[in-house]
């Protein structure tokens, strides 16, 4: 109609670019908090999403914290940065991690993520269950470990994957979220380790407790979390 006001159109929401750090978390400790505040950084990212998981294939089951002592702990070292803390794996009920990410892209479609793993983690990459989807769905950021680095470079999944390698400003260009994609990031090594604050503090599971869990990332309360 002549003469009518248009209505304003609102500007696209650019997609928040995501870091996704899963494991087991027992306990968490400031070295993930150091992986997560330098990742954030060096790949401008919104947040990191930390996926506490219900237990590891590949880790025994013995010396495993319960589910709701890991993720309270993870709550409480997270606290103060852009830090989501999920247990989104828990409630899928997927167990390999390439099924979980292939989930996570399929409910929140709006946003770019990228896998961020330690080089202890490339290492062993190829006994992953069907690691190669994994790679295929969205791109991988490798970080620096002490003592992994030799290994990692050697590994079979970096034999396959180093054909794809890309610097982390590739990430500025939607294009540098297609995937297969690798991207690997040095800064100044952290020591510390879970196995090594368990043994410092065996204890640490029973402060670690809270009344109420919530899900950072679908906002549930968490029920059961034994």
């Amino acid at each position: 109609m002549a003469g009518a006001r248009q209505r304003a159109v609102a500007p696209l929401t650019p997609a928040r670019r995501i870091g996704l750090l899963g494991g087991s978390f027992n306990p968490a400790h400031g070295g993930h908090r150091r992986i997560s505040r330098f990742a954030i950084g060096a790949l401008r990212l919104d947040a990191v999403w930390w996926l506490v998981s219900p237990g590891n294939p590949l880790k025994p089951g013995a010396g495993m914290a319960g589910f709701a002592a890991r993720f309270a702990a993870a709550r409480r070292v997270a606290k103060g940065l852009p830090i989501r803390v999920s247990a989104i794996e828990r409630e899928l009920a997927t167990r390999y991690t390439a099924d979980t990410l292939a989930a996570i892209v399929r409910r929140f479609p709006k946003n770019r993520f990228i896998w961020l793993m330690g080089a202890d983690n490339l290492a062993q990459l190829h006994r992953w269950h069907d690691w190669r989807r994994l790679a295929r769905g969205m791109p991988i950021a490798v970080i620096a470990r002490p003592g992994y680095d030799g290994r990692a470079m050697a590994s079979p999944a970096m034999a396959w994957l180093r054909r794809y390698r890309r610097s982390a400003a590739s990430l500025d260009r939607p294009e540098g979220w297609s995937a297969p994609s690798l991207v690997l990031l040095r800064f100044d090594p952290d020591t510390r380790s879970a196995s090594a604050l368990r043994a410092a503090d065996p204890e640490w599971e029973s402060r670690d407790r809270i009344p109420v869990l919530r899900d950072a990332v679908s906002f549930r309360l968490l029920v059961g979390a034994a």
